[in-house]
């Protein structure tokens, strides 16, 4: 299962350029699942990080609550839930940029963990303690369940879940329905925690019109951490050759017919005013504005329905 991983992440090598945060994600999993040597001291063994809803409200163990996603059983675990990663990270890091995705994961995270625990919790009062209270369950299902929904409010199209055709807004709660019927042992709290998380997360953000103070404090990190990382980049000798794919590493190079957008990076026809990627608006006043017929000044719900059938 990891060479499909593998292979999987080199195929979507030129979409992967510029998600900073989808393949963080992707490598943070990977690195915990496989332990390797020299990180045996620093990662806790996946014993310790069990979620546990008794352990973790009897002795406040937030190891649990906060390290858990991040640990699998096995490698079928790990590539199903990292391939799941890829295509939803790439989809909404584009659409959203790397700083407001980075919080958003950040906050379902949470949120899919504590719902989690308050819908355990929930079912002491019905008398209904073995079967979930003394549950041990890993993994990041939750958080890509939320990741799921939050997809799905951005298309009104169908989609396909294990061949099954449904609207992408109720894909979530099929998938939920068809892996338990497949896979009875997996935790269907967690991942009921995460659908509701997405849920919770789209209404809290309908409601907030404000910055994100989240997204503000990724952002000025990150500005802290660009300079440093910036001057080691310029000292790396191979930043000028070219690797494979599309793109290339160190100097920008684009086609004199396409422009690249500001924020995502991806390369557009010279004929549109926005990204069809994520729906920027192009800064290049180069090109005169006659050459930008009316007909291709599309609305943003245009270019992401657009953006979502080239992709799938």
């Amino acid at each position: 299962m990891l060479p499909l991983l593998a292979y999987q992440v080199v195929t979507q090598y030129n979409r992967l350029q510029g998600k900073p945060i989808t393949v963080g994600l992707l490598a943070t999993n990977t690195l915990i699942h496989l332990r390797p040597g020299f990180l045996r001291s620093v990662i806790p063994s996946i014993d310790d990080v069990w979620f546990n809803a008794y352990l973790i409200l009897k002795y406040k163990d937030l190891k649990r609550f906060f390290l858990s996603p991040f640990y699998h059983v096995g490698d079928s675990h790990l590539a199903y839930n990292m391939i799941s990663l890829l295509w939803k990270g790439i989809q909404l890091e584009s659409s959203m940029g790397s700083t407001k995705f980075a919080s958003m994961v950040g906050v379902l995270l949470v949120m899919s963990q504590g719902i989690t625990l308050l819908l355990v919790k929930s079912l002491l009062f019905f008398n209904y303690e073995k079967p979930y209270y003394h549950e041990y369950s890993v993994g990041f299902s939750g958080v890509l369940f939320a990741m799921k929904v939050v997809l799905g409010s951005q298309s009104e199209s169908y989609t396909y879940v294990h061949g099954v055709r449904v609207p992408s807004s109720h894909a979530a709660w099929l998938e939920l329905i068809l892996i338990q019927i497949v896979s009875p042992g997996v935790s269907f709290l967690g991942h009921l925690g995460g659908i509701l998380a997405g849920i919770l997360f789209l209404r809290l953000k309908g409601m907030n019109s404000g910055s994100d103070p989240l997204a503000v404090l990724i952002r000025s990190v990150g500005r802290i951490l660009s300079r440093p990382l910036g001057f080691f980049c310029r000292l790396n000798p191979f930043r000028h050759r070219r690797i494979f794919g599309g793109g290339t590493v160190g100097r920008r190079q684009t086609s004199v017919d396409t422009w690249r957008c500001r924020a995502c990076t991806f390369d557009n026809s010279c004929l549109l005013p926005r990204c069809e990627m994520c729906g920027t608006d192009r800064q290049d006043r180069a090109m005169p504005s006659r050459r930008l017929s009316h007909r291709f000044d599309l609305t943003p719900e245009e270019l992401r329905r657009r953006r979502l059938e080239r992709f799938g």
